[in-house]
Order: structure tokens, then C-alpha cells, then sequence
């Protein structure tokens, strides 16, 4: 599993190379489209990643297991959206 900050490097390198393709205002626009698309793919798994490792964390402090339980399962539900 890749870490928090190799997503990240990763989401640079394909916002630097969205930038490159707009500098050179390619006339086919499916490879920035698909670059984009790559974008948002990996910011949804990052954000899915850094809210679920936090949201564990967070829930580790003192509440009942019932609200625990409870609160986990519609936080994530709300991450995967």
C-alpha cells in the first residue's frame, strides 16, 4: 500500500504534467482529459486513505464501543462517496 506522501508525489507529477499539456495547448484534448480524471481518481483515494487512518485514531479516545461503532460506520460511508 502506497503511503500518504507517495500519493501525494504522485498527485504532483500528474498536476505539473495537466500543466504542461495546457502550456503546450494540445489539439487533442483526450490525454488532459484523462490525466484530470486520473487526478481526482487518486485525490479520492488519498482523501479515503487520510480520513479512515484518522478516523481510527480519533475513534480511540473515550466514547462507548456502540457509538463508536456507529460513528465509524457512517464516516466511511460518507468518505466512499
Amino acid at each position: 500500500m502506497k503511503t500518504s506522501e507517495q500519493r501525494i508525489n504522485n498527485i504532483i507529477g500528474q498536476l505539473e504534467g495537466i500543466k504542461r499539456m495546457l502550456a503546450q495547448a494540445p489539439e487533442d484534448c483526450f490525454p488532459l482529459l484523462n490525466q484530470m480524471k486520473a487526478v481526482r481518481s487518486a485525490m479520492s483515494s488519498l482523501t479515503e486513505q487520510i480520513l479512515s487512518s484518522e478516523l481510527d485514531r480519533c475513534l480511540n479516545g473515550k466514547i462507548s464501543p456502540a457509538k463508536r461503532e456507529k460513528m465509524a460506520g457512517l464516516l466511511k460511508e460518507v468518505i466512499k462517496k
